[in-house]
């Protein structure tokens, strides 16, 4: 693209859209302020919002339509009826080359499909793959598939570590970045066939920009053991869903504890920085923004019912992802490696 970065947005995508898309771009605006927005949604609906800011009024362009894809709606439904939908429209600007990328906070199955269907996979990519970091005890990680693929096979794998790589070098600046596969356990005669052959592959071709460890269990997610996390789109969404479900187990208990007593609640008085620091370092918001990755275009998926900070986040990583010139460096690894890779029935022979 030539002239400003512009990022596409889905209006009305989301539980409370399109308030929360116009003041996360309105957060969003202040880190980027060379930043302009395409709105895709009703405008009488988006307008008031925009109109008590006027800064970021300044930097939008509203595209009309009335259509919205619901929450509930299947994706097959979505892409016969959605066509003038907001999302459409929205991937629809990535597509002509008007925008550098599309956030939508909408149905997750729908922007998939559409998606796909209007920007097609990377060359030597078949499946596309849903991509998010969240933190671990050395510093961020990326795990992916996250729920696009139920069922993968050995290729697969071997693409989700190529395009986990990819992402993890250019949003998380990490040179070089430690791959290992979601296992059972770190023992090679472990796993699938599936898992077993991935591995394979990558053992046998080393002259990659990663560096593969071997198997990773579901215990060194956290501890921050690897740069990227490969796995198949079930077992992934049920790591993260776990994730997410034991980080509001022990917010619940830790706030319960320091109500139980007057000595906790002055305990709580004493510790409040220190837990400030630490509800900040696992704020869910600070990782929202899921990336579709392996399309033809930066595709980020916010969690729907984000408030305004998480979908600002959002934004931020399709900012990244286009300013870092993503599209291009997986698209140069995919020709200079892809096409050589073994195939499982190789690595099997040898």
């Amino acid at each position: 693209m030539s002239g400003p970065l512009v990022i596409a947005l889905d209006a009305m995508g989301g539980d409370h859209a399109p308030e929360i898309v116009v003041k996360g771009a309105n957060l969003a605006g202040r880190r980027f302020p060379d930043v302009q927005f395409q709105l895709f949604g009703n405008e009488a609906k988006i307008a008031p919002y925009l109109k008590r800011r006027p800064g970021l009024r300044r930097r939008c362009t509203i595209r009309h339509t009335e259509i919205a894809v619901r929450n509930d709606e299947r994706p097959s439904a979505a892409l016969r009826q959605g066509r003038d939908s907001s999302m459409q429209l929205a991937i629809n600007a990535v597509r002509d080359g008007s925008a550098a990328g599309v956030v939508s906070a909408g149905n997750t199955g729908a922007l998939m499909a559409m998606a796909k269907v209007s920007l097609r996979t990377l060359p030597g990519i078949d499946r596309p793959a849903i991509a998010a970091f969240f933190p671990t005890m050395a510093a961020e990680s990326v795990m992916l598939d996250l729920g696009a693929n139920i069922e993968c096979d050995a290729r697969n794998l071997f693409e989700f570590a190529m395009l986990g790589s990819a992402f993890s070098r250019v949003v998380l600046g990490v040179e070089r970045p430690k791959v290992g596969i979601l296992n059972v356990g770190a023992e090679e005669p472990k796993g699938s066939d599936s898992v077993r052959e991935a591995a394979a592959m990558l053992r046998a071709y080393g002259d990659m920009p990663l560096e593969f460890t071997g198997f990773v269990e579901g215990d060194e997610i956290a501890r921050g053991s690897v740069d990227v996390i490969v796995t198949d789109g079930f077992t992934g969404n049920v790591a993260l869903k776990s994730a997410e479900g034991t980080v509001r187990l022990y917010s619940e208990f830790l706030r319960r504890a320091f109500k139980s007593s007057i000595a906790s609640r002055l305990g709580y008085l004493l510790a409040r920085r220190a837990l400030q620091k630490l509800k900040a370092r696992v704020d869910p918001r600070r990782y929202n923004g899921a990336v579709f990755l392996g399309l033809k275009g930066i595709v980020v998926k916010s969690h729907g019912g984000t408030d305004a900070f998480g979908f600002a986040n959002a934004v931020g990583v399709a900012v990244d992802m286009a300013r870092n010139g993503f599209g291009d460096v997986i698209t140069g690894e995919l020709a200079r490696y892809g096409a050589a890779r073994p195939a499982p029935a190789q690595v099997a022979a040898s």
